[in-house]
């Protein structure tokens, strides 16, 4: 089958950073979908394992956890799936991506995509929705419906995480919902999402708060710089507020917090699958509601841009992107 891969941890301007393969198609586990690829989109984990995770000598490393397809075959334990059936999912870090025309996945992290959606639309949304869905719920555990009179400060509202979490967070909840963005395309985008205000990232977070009129918030998604923005972050946040986390900051001091008796969340969309916990079903529910609020018509794809065919030069032209950290949205990729 063919694929996209890496040998060695090349800087994305590399001649062999990624390379067109030859693969064995993978062979499904009981639990396991496999999937003729028909779209994916890429995400920063993709640069960071490229640059990072070197492949064991002679072998390669194929990327991509973000997929759009057609079930081929089914695993001899799945009871949710039969062939023919269009999914899509984010996968699992710990095994191989989705970057290649067959990919195996658990059927537990898996939903029927959108059928509002086209391939290429499904594909910008599994990762950054199970991201966005279980840093808002799980992590920073506002309730469903709930929030009402509360505030949530979305740092990086135009990426691929923020572009979901601020329409899951206007449709599912009642927070004021209140973006970061530096350019002018970027805080339009986020308005068109449905954010109440957005606030320049560019300046001090508290005082472009206090400029716009708005008090200090009750929760933080910290989706980017959170390491530069940190000190503003617990400056802008009530007492007894929560900050929910997805970049890898090397350090922050939790000492900070304590004045306000702040919380402190993590949260990792691999996590569930990773360590194979009692709940990772869950991923595939909440990508199923996804779905059926896609189809209502209630939350609209993220893509912003669409990069040609599944390859190593077109895979390389969206890491440099991604890379350059000027991403709108996300980029999308269809066929082999």
């Amino acid at each position: 089958m063919k694929a996209i891969g890496y040998r060695q941890n090349l800087p994305v301007d590399g001649p062999n950073a990624l390379e067109d393969l030859e693969l064995p198609a993978p062979q499904p586990g009981p639990r396991d979908l496999l999937v003729r690829v028909k779209a994916v989109s890429v995400n920063p984990v993709d640069t960071k394992v490229r640059k990072n995770s070197a492949p064991p000598a002679g072998q390669v490393k194929v990327l991509g956890w973000d997929a759009v397809g057609i079930v081929e075959a089914i695993g001899a334990d799945v009871a949710g799936f039969q062939p023919g059936d269009r999914v899509y999912y984010a996968g699992s870090i710990t095994r191989p991506g989705a970057n290649s025309e067959l990919h195996a996945v658990d059927e537990r992290i898996v939903a029927r995509a959108p059928q509002s959606l086209d391939d290429a639309q499904a594909a910008a949304l599994p990762l950054t929705a199970i991201t966005a869905w279980e840093l808002l719920f799980d992590r920073l555990r506002v309730p469903r419906g709930g929030g009402a009179g509360q505030s949530l400060l979305i740092v990086g509202g135009a990426g691929g995480v923020g572009s979901i979490l601020i329409q899951l967070a206007r449709q599912l909840t009642q927070l004021k919902v209140i973006a970061t963005a530096s350019r002018a395309e970027t805080k339009a985008w986020c308005l068109e999402l449905g954010a109440h205000a957005v606030i320049d990232h560019a300046q001090p977070l508290a005082q472009a708060l206090k400029d716009g009129g708005h008090e200090p918030v009750d929760f933080v998604a910290a989706l980017t710089q959170t390491e530069r923005h940190y000190l503003q972050i617990i400056e802008s946040l009530k007492p007894q507020g929560a900050i929910g986390i997805i970049d890898d900051a090397p350090t922050l001091d939790a000492m900070k917090l304590k004045s306000k008796a702040l919380s402190l969340h993590w949260e990792l969309m691999f996590t569930r699958p990773m360590y194979g916990t009692p709940d990772m079903a869950e991923q595939g529910k909440l990508l199923a509601e996804v779905a059926s609020l896609v189809d209502a018509g209630r939350i609209r794809t993220t893509v912003g841009a669409h990069y040609g065919t599944i390859n190593a030069a077109n895979l390389l032209r969206a890491h440099a992107w991604i890379e350059s950290g000027r991403a709108q949205g996300k980029v999308v990729l269809e066929g082999f």
